[in-house]
């Protein structure tokens, strides 16, 4: 156990400016009663009449807003009691840094902001904030280590101070999205970016209600027989001025914003019901995120309404789950997939290679499938490790039991290197891409294989 680095100091006001700050803010009664810091509402007080009392061009104020990153594991770790005396020893070294005339207040759980009068060396107090606050901490005779992630704002002519901690708060949304600098200044592209994702999502709420989305259909094919085996769903959002919507866009969207499990719902719906048109056994299957398995009882009850409803027998739709969900909650996952199981439905890895599963986690899921990432594909024909990995995973499937499809095919050495390999089916644009429902069918009802076939004359 290493002890820490520098001494904490009592929690109190290091200089007078900061002294009177913090009476008046205890007076008013607009302040943190942990720290003694200004609340929000006092520091964004304060900060309007920094930004109104300023009259020098040439040297504009700055806005720092801090966000303490781990905070919570050790405040759950350590205990409550702990975790209020580390606020108060993050305080603490924040007025012991500031100089006078600086503002410092506790804007929430565990935010700090800090504004400055003269704003041009904020990028390098900024920097040594991130050190400081970076350093070990004694707190009850345990050492705690956490961090911190910081936005910068610097203030234009006419800003107010709800626009200021606006720019702040979106440079630290980026200094703590991105993972790489602690802090990052704000620029007019963050303000931009920002309110066309707030206009995305405004969308995004209204788009199952005014029947925006659709399923494409990309064919899947066994490679020993050239037969038509099923078709993946991918979902496709229409936007009415944006056109087709890219699903990296929406679909981490849906997920932060709740709407995942209610458009995943429609899409099992949607896939039995047009899989029920198609003759013999082909089979459906449709991508289910870690959220919806998160609430597997629902998940369950959605699958068996969505296949009584279409009368479709549960061993022709598949369910592909990524490697991602298997990291939280793997015995709750494990006891839906089952369920799932028992009902008919197969189970895919997708994406298989690409997140951070174990062979021991694929071992005990009663997968159906394992899924080649198309990454492994794209380069097969030149790639020595891209070959050696889709050899492993065929494998490996083979010694559990699980057949194995390749995702991205699309030239015919990759589809002749991957059946010679001895995976089952592929998908990719060497026999089609995703289709609409209505070319689905029809690909459905006239696919011949010495025709439409990957190893068809002329491929």
């Amino acid at each position: 156990m290493t002890e820490p680095s520098i001494r904490d100091a009592p929690a109190r006001p290091a200089n007078r400016s900061t002294a009177k700050a913090c009476w008046a803010a205890r007076e008013s009664g607009e302040h943190d009663s942990l720290t003694g810091l200004p609340d929000h509402r006092s520091f964004q007080h304060r900060l309007g009449w920094m930004l109104a009392a300023d009259t020098r061009p040439a040297e504009r104020p700055a806005l720092l807003m801090l966000d303490l990153d781990r905070f919570k594991p050790v405040s759950d770790s350590f205990g409550r009691r702990a975790g209020d005396a580390l606020l108060c020893l993050v305080a603490g070294r924040l007025r012991s840094t500031l100089r006078d005339g600086d503002l410092l207040g506790r804007t929430g759980a565990d935010e700090f902001a800090v504004a400055l009068p003269v704003g041009g060396a904020a990028t390098a107090l900024a920097a040594r904030l991130v050190d400081i606050l970076g350093r070990p901490y004694l707190v009850q005779g345990k050492v705690a280590n956490i961090g911190a992630r910081i936005g910068i704002a610097v203030a234009e002519d006419g800003i107010g101070a709800d626009e200021l901690i606006r720019h702040a708060d979106l440079a630290l949304r980026y200094a703590k999205a991105e993972g790489g600098p602690a802090f990052r200044v704000f620029d007019p592209e963050m303000d931009q970016q920002a309110r066309l994702r707030q206009a995305l999502e405004s969308d995004l709420r209204k788009a199952l209600p005014l029947r925006q989305f659709e399923l494409h259909y990309q064919p899947q094919v066994n490679l020993r027989t050239q037969r038509l085996v099923g078709f993946e769903a991918p979902l496709r959002w229409r936007h009415p001025e944006r056109g087709l919507v890219s699903p990296g866009q929406f679909i981490p969207m849906a997920e932060e914003v709740g709407l995942i499990v209610p458009i995943g719902e429609w899409a099992l719906r949607t896939a039995c019901r047009q899989a029920a048109q198609w003759s013999g056994a082909l089979t459906v299957a449709v991508n289910v995120s870690p959220t919806q398995l998160h609430d597997g009882a629902r998940l369950v009850k959605a699958v068996t309404a969505a296949l009584d409803a279409a009368a479709l027998p549960g061993d022709r739709l598949e369910v592909e789950i990524t490697e991602s969900a298997l990291v939280r909650r793997a015995d709750e996952t494990l006891a839906v997939l089952h369920a799932l199981r028992g009902m008919g439905v197969k189970v895919s890895m997708d994406d298989f290679g690409t997140g951070y599963s174990s062979l021991s986690q694929l071992r005990s899921f009663p997968f159906t499938k394992i899924k080649i990432d198309r990454s492994f594909i794209q380069d097969l024909e030149t790639n020595r490790e891209d070959m050696a990995v889709v050899r492993a995973i065929v494998a490996l499937g083979t010694t559990l039991g699980m057949a194995t499809t390749a995702e991205g095919v699309e030239t015919l050495g990759q589809a002749a290197i991957v059946r010679a390999e001895g995976c089952a089916d592929m998908q990719g644009y060497l026999t089609s891409g995703p289709l609409p429902p209505a070319e689905a069918d029809r690909f459905a009802a006239t696919y011949d294989p010495s025709r439409n076939g990957p190893f068809r004359e002329g491929a």
